[in-house]
């Protein structure tokens, strides 16, 4: 999926806009999460990694600038990062890939069925990771996990499905 190039488009910042500056104190008033996966191997062994809060939002929108001006700091060769918009309630509002001074945002499942259906291709990406990885295939078993990610990106919760497709084509 990375491997398309993907048109990086101009982002106009409002003026009163909140910047993202990863120094501030994150305000827990703020009803939106900008998060990312917890590195630390300790955490992603036990099972119970909670993602790191990198910034919050008053709106979705300010979140999603703040993903774009995360991104602007991430190396031009560095693999894509995962990041993901919570809510207050810590329900998935919007998630993707941020690379290179640009993020590609998953398009949310728009039924329970086809949210079955991304589990399901997830689950078999991710068994395909392990058997690559078990035959000495690094480099494969990294895309196919990062694959898989993408899938879980689209598990949009439903109350912000509609929300999120709305506000992604807003976006575009």
């Amino acid at each position: 999926m990375f491997d398309l190039p993907l048109p990086i488009q101009p982002s106009i910042r409002p003026s009163d806009s909140a910047q993202y500056c990863p120094h501030v104190t994150a305000d827990p008033n703020r009803p939106f999460a900008l998060t990312a996966p917890n590195p630390l191997p300790a955490a992603q062994m036990s099972g119970f990694a909670v993602p790191v809060v990198l910034a919050r939002f008053a709106t979705l929108a300010e979140a999603m600038q703040g993903a774009i001006d995360h991104a602007e700091g991430i190396a031009p060769d560095a693999a894509p990062q995962m990041i993901a918009i919570l809510d207050r309630d810590d329900r998935l509002v919007l998630a993707g890939a941020a690379s290179d001074c640009a993020v590609t945002w998953c398009h949310p499942v728009t039924s329970a069925a086809e949210a079955r259906s991304v589990v399901h291709e997830a689950s078999q990406l991710r068994a395909q990771a392990g058997r690559a990885r078990d035959w000495h295939e690094p480099v494969l078993a990294q895309r196919l996990r990062q694959r898989a990610d993408l899938l879980d990106a689209r598990l949009v919760d439903p109350l912000w499905r509609g929300f999120a497709a709305r506000a992604l084509q807003i976006a575009a």
